[in-house]
């Protein structure tokens, strides 16, 4: 089993959230770690330069508030650590991975569209790249 499982959730879709969280309890160890994963879209500089300043502050501290009512709302323990990024989703999960020492990755999928094929999902370069297993919902 897997000590230490990183659960990146797309709060747009959170609807696969019970799904990945429910695996993640079952694939864990008695003592491990589960973090929760926003990563949130890079707002355009000539944007943000009109938002009122700690906008992007406020949305992360939102954002990791849902991420644990998320895991309290679907059983998993109180100690469920909640982070937010910024930036291309791939690549921030993968970031995180690396850094926190993550042994399993648990994440969704979807129905591939074309851009899919042309471009690749997260989840088919989460795969691709991850520096450890990674289990993929469908």
């Amino acid at each position: 089993m897997y000590k230490n499982i990183l659960v990146p959730v797309d709060l747009a879709h959170k609807e696969t959230a019970p799904v990945m969280i429910a695996d993640a309890l079952a694939l864990a160890d008695k003592d491990a770690r589960m973090t929760l994963l926003y990563v949130m879209p890079e707002i355009p500089g000539i944007v943000s330069a009109h938002l009122p300043a700690g906008t992007t502050d406020e949305a992360k501290a939102r954002a990791e508030a849902e991420l644990r009512q998320l895991a309290q709302d679907n059983g998993a323990p109180e100690n469920v650590e909640a982070l937010t990024s910024v930036g291309p989703p791939y690549h921030n999960i993968l970031e995180t991975a690396a850094a926190d020492g993550t042994d399993l990755i648990v994440i969704a999928s979807h129905q591939p569209e074309l851009s899919d094929y042309l471009l690749g999902s997260v989840a088919a370069k989460v795969v691709r790249h991850a520096p450890c297993s990674v289990h993929v919902i469908r």
